[in-house]
């Protein structure tokens, strides 16, 4: 607002015979307001100007008490801090004043009432001279109050749901082992009769044809045991891979199936020195120490050999229990699971949601629209999956976005007492600021993070008068609060095409405001056209702009006085 000088005659709001004694103590002071109307920024109001006492203003003998006073127009007086002043030759602790006058500065601040939206400010001047109070001095009008802009903000808190970790293709492996004896790399037939090795053919059958399997690619180890020379054992290894080979090739041939190209890759291993550590570790035997202290301590592969084999007694069993287990090919086949398809999750969502998993259910839930189908998903998954926090916390996700905050809250406390998880402080605070509860909202922001949380504390940033933080955290959204914090922070011009930008575009407030951003740019037209579609939208905007110190300088126009019923 502008600032504005005013100067008032103190004698004349005295009357009698105390005039010419109270002039004779304080003279014309000239009151410099800084911003008139007041104005309301983080649940506070400011008062700052400057009072200049005029040459020989102030008795050299008196002290004066000066008060700024708040006066609602419904009567209550709220003062702000009161400051003292005294002559070159008056005793007392008060700021000396000499004949030559002087300005001072003075700043005070009061927390906002209601009543003060409506009101203006005067000054009590209380004059003395030795012992002796005179009449109390009180100023005409120096400053009107008070503007509450920031007060429009439409708390509209966001909140996140938690992520689901759902792949609809999820690669898998299932694998059988061929046999061998001493020194042989061919596939015995009894080899071909053991369960592992049906229970893989049948898969591989049955992959052919399932829409939920796709395989990739089969991958033969091939191993010799660890005995004799290494060399051997390395043609040893690959040969019993091109057995494996040979027999998947004739399998395949025979069950009249198609072996893509390149489909089986063979991976010769030689001498298998990590299993045979791996299957003495599993026996009991005495000797099992001793030789897996050989292993660590012998690098050279044939001493190894030699070490062990030098332990007769322990060999025969080795021989018996560990070797045979390591003279293998192990095949590996790669496929991938395909999951249900869109329509079909969310079938069976409603038909079999008990037989979906937790992350089925979660990202079929946001495959909809719909809020209530969205909640009886997130219920159902709630039923079977209660100790998942992410679950219990989109329950209270989606009663928040239904405005049921008292649900939202149960929802995310039970959640966050599953797991303190950041997205739920985000939620538990957006809940604790919405009921009023800015410290705690705070609190549970600190924890959290995200743009989300980010955009909330900008919230609480409006509410706290620190506009430019409010949109260094608010970001690039385009919301009716943004625009407001560009109002409050002097950058009314690009505001109104972030409320046209917003959600709000055509609510009541939002033309309000840019009723407000019209005042303020000197603009009486825009002002009572904004007003106009404001009123017509919610008829209460109409005494809030009838009492609303943005438009004092408008009081007298009678456009603006038809549309605000002055």
């Amino acid at each position: 607002m502008n600032n504005k000088i005013k100067s008032i005659a103190l004698a004349s709001a005295v009357t009698g015979g105390m005039l010419l004694s109270n002039c004779t103590l304080v003279k014309d002071l000239e009151y410099k307001v800084l911003e008139d109307p007041l104005e309301m920024h983080g649940d506070e109001v400011k008062l700052k100007m400057t009072a200049t006492f005029i040459e020989k203003g102030l008795n050299k003998k008196a002290v004066v008490e000066v008060t700024p006073i708040f006066v609602c127009n419904d009567g209550t007086e709220i003062l702000f801090d009161s400051r003292t002043f005294q002559g070159e030759k008056a005793a007392g602790n008060g700021e000396v004043i000499t004949k030559a006058g002087k300005t001072i500065t003075y700043e005070s601040m009061r927390p906002y009432q209601s009543c003060m939206e409506e009101g203006k400010v005067i000054v009590k001047i209380l004059p003395k001279k030795g012992e002796k109070e005179k009449e109390v001095i009180l100023t005409d009008k120096i400053a009107d109050g008070t503007i509450i802009t920031p007060y429009l903000i439409q708390l509209d808190d966001q909140v996140v749901a938690c992520d689901d970790n759902f792949k609809r293709i999820t690669t898998h492996t299932t694998e059988a082992t061929i046999n061998y004896d001493k020194a042989k790399f061919n596939v015995k037939s009894s080899e071909l009769k053991q369960q592992d090795i049906k229970d893989y053919e049948a898969f591989i059958i049955d992959a052919q044809t399932n829409v939920r399997r796709d395989a990739k690619s089969i991958n033969i180890m091939s191993y010799a045991s660890p005995e004799g020379e290494i060399d051997k054992n390395d043609n040893l290894a690959a040969d019993r891979a091109t057995s494996a080979n040979g027999y998947l090739t004739n399998f395949y041939k025979k069950s009249k199936l198609e072996m893509p190209a390149g489909f089986v890759t063979k991976t010769p291993k030689g001498e298998d020195w990590d299993g045979f550590k791996t299957e003495v570790e599993k026996t009991t035997h005495e000797d099992k120490d001793l030789i897996l202290r050989v292993l660590e301590m012998t690098s050279d592969l044939n001493k190894r050999e030699e070490d062990i084999r030098n332990m007769a007694k322990t060999y025969k069993f080795l021989e018996k229990e560990v070797l045979p287990q390591l003279r293998r090919s192990q095949m590996t086949l790669t496929y991938d699971k395909v999951g249900y398809s869109d329509d079909e999750l969310k079938q069976l969502s409603k038909s079999k949601p008990d037989t979906l998993t937790v992350e089925e259910l979660l990202y079929t839930a946001e495959l909809v629209e719909d809020l209530n189908e969205k909640l009886r998903i997130y219920k159902a998954a709630e039923v079977k999956y209660g100790d998942d926090y992410r679950v219990v916390s989109n329950v209270g996700y989606i009663l928040y976005l239904q405005n049921d905050l008292d649900g939202a809250k149960a929802k995310f406390e039970t959640a966050f007492g599953l797991q303190e998880d950041a997205i739920v402080a985000n939620n538990l605070g957006a809940v604790a600021h919405m009921q009023g509860d800015r410290a705690k909202a705070k609190e549970l922001f600190e924890k959290a993070g995200g743009p989300e949380t980010e955009y909330n504390m900008g919230l609480i940033a409006i509410q706290e008068g620190m506009y430019g933080e409010a949109l260094e955290k608010m970001g690039d959204n385009e919301t009716f609060n943004v625009a407001l914090a560009k109002v409050l922070n002097g950058e009314k011009d690009a505001a109104g095409a972030i409320i046209d930008a917003s959600a709000d575009a055509d609510a009541a407030y939002s033309y309000y405001l840019k009723a407000i951003i019209a005042a303020r740019g000197d603009n009486a037209a825009d002002v009572v056209s904004n007003l106009t579609k404001a009123i017509g939208k919610d008829a209460a905007y109409k005494a809030k702009a009838a009492k609303d110190a943005e438009f004092i300088k408008l009081r007298d126009n009678a456009e603006f006085k038809a549309v605000a019923g002055l």
